[in-house]
């Protein structure tokens, strides 16, 4: 596969679309015909839905950038991530899909008088999955991404954030694509915040502007931490908005199985000991149950296990939460409750007296 790798770089570099075109198509022959179905498919996803806007970074290679610092103010992506990784529940992704449909059959809807922009503003806690939302989004529709760069867009120049805006709106208006706005709160405050300058009524009203005027071809998706920050007349712009929570038991349960199941891995490990599992990670997030989930297979490479077995998942699991381990009976009744049994415990090396004091301690709680 090296040959037609190569090749695709050599057609992307020259500008020669039709030879990124020929090669991607060989390349996920190949895949298909190596058993990578997921990956093959898509490639030819991505090839089908959007042969000229795939091939067309060239429309998109000067990238704007801030007057004051020359940093550039987007990046641009064509995501390919495994839908699998984030677990959704059924009404989130039953709406991203509508989502989706309804941008792909946007020609339908104005038959019958429905002339919306596709715009789409995800809010919720960290770590679980807005961004991966957006990335898939692009994967699905063909459609290139193009961050928004906070670092390179705000300008301590009075006047110059505004204007920012303004010209990554302008870029993103060349082609089709998907905006997406990260960290949305910082350039869409309330503007009767009395701790802010006017400054920020000509960055709110500079958005909003752009966001009115912008193509009904493409979309905007913007992703908050802190909704309850936004100014009122922003939540009129977007016409689909979801709030994204921490995962419940049984999406941690989905979410811990398909990481096992694709990993190379052996886990020595039952479903019953999985929904113990499950329930000592509530309260964290996608983005944290994959960390403790990628350390515990990292350290079994490092220590050359031939197996992950529910002690490491759960040792991981009791740094990523407390950073160290100082306590031995903190530690021991984390197990416990994680669903370790005298005997595992045991066998990982802890001393049966402590064991036996921290579950008498237990049971009188």
């Amino acid at each position: 596969m090296y040959t037609e790798i190569s090749k695709i770089i050599e057609g992307a570099l020259s500008g020669d679309k039709e030879k990124v075109f020929n090669y991607s198509k060989i390349l996920a022959k190949k895949l298909e015909n190596d058993g990578d179905l997921v990956l093959s498919r898509k490639i030819n996803n991505l090839l089908s839905k959007k042969r000229g806007g795939i091939l067309s970074l060239d429309s998109l290679s000067s990238k704007p950038v801030d007057g004051e610092s020359r940093m550039e103010m987007v990046d641009i992506s064509y995501p390919i991530i495994d839908r699998d990784k984030f677990i959704l529940n059924n009404e989130i992704d039953n709406k991203i899909r509508e989502f989706i449909k309804g941008y792909e059959n946007r020609d339908k809807l104005l038959k019958i008088g429905i002339d919306e922009p596709c715009t789409l503003l995800l809010y919720g806690p960290p770590g679980c999955g807005k961004t991966s939302m957006a990335q898939y989004i692009s994967m699905e529709t063909g459609l290139p991404l193009i961050t928004a760069r906070l670092d390179g867009m705000i300008s301590s120049l009075l006047g110059s954030t505004a204007k920012n805006i303004r010209k990554i709106f302008d870029f993103a208006s060349k082609q089709e694509c998907i905006l997406f706005l990260d960290e949305f709160d910082v350039i869409a405050k309330i503007r009767d915040d009395k701790n802010e300058t006017g400054e920020l009524k000509r960055v709110v009203n500079s958005l909003i502007q752009n966001i009115d005027v912008f193509s009904k071809d493409s979309i905007i998706i913007a992703a908050t931490n802190h909704h309850e920050l936004l100014d009122s007349a922003i939540w009129r712009r977007f016409n689909r908005v979801l709030s994204i929570s921490k995962p419940t038991e049984v999406e941690i349960n989905s979410l811990i199985h398909t990481c096992i199941d694709k990993s190379k891995f052996k886990f020595d490990i039952s479903d019953k000991k999985i929904e113990n599992l499950s329930s000592s990670l509530i309260g964290l997030s996608h983005s944290d149950i994959n960390t403790i989930m990628n350390n515990s297979m990292r350290s079994s490479v490092i220590n050359e296990k031939n197996k992950i077995t529910l002690f490491d998942i759960l040792r991981e699991s009791f740094l990523f939460k407390n950073h160290s381990i100082t306590n031995d009976s903190e530690f021991i009744e984390f197990l416990i409750q994680g669903g370790m049994t005298h005997r595992e415990l045991q066998s990982c090396g802890l001393p049966l007296r402590r064991i036996q004091m921290v579950s008498k301690k237990l049971r009188g709680k």
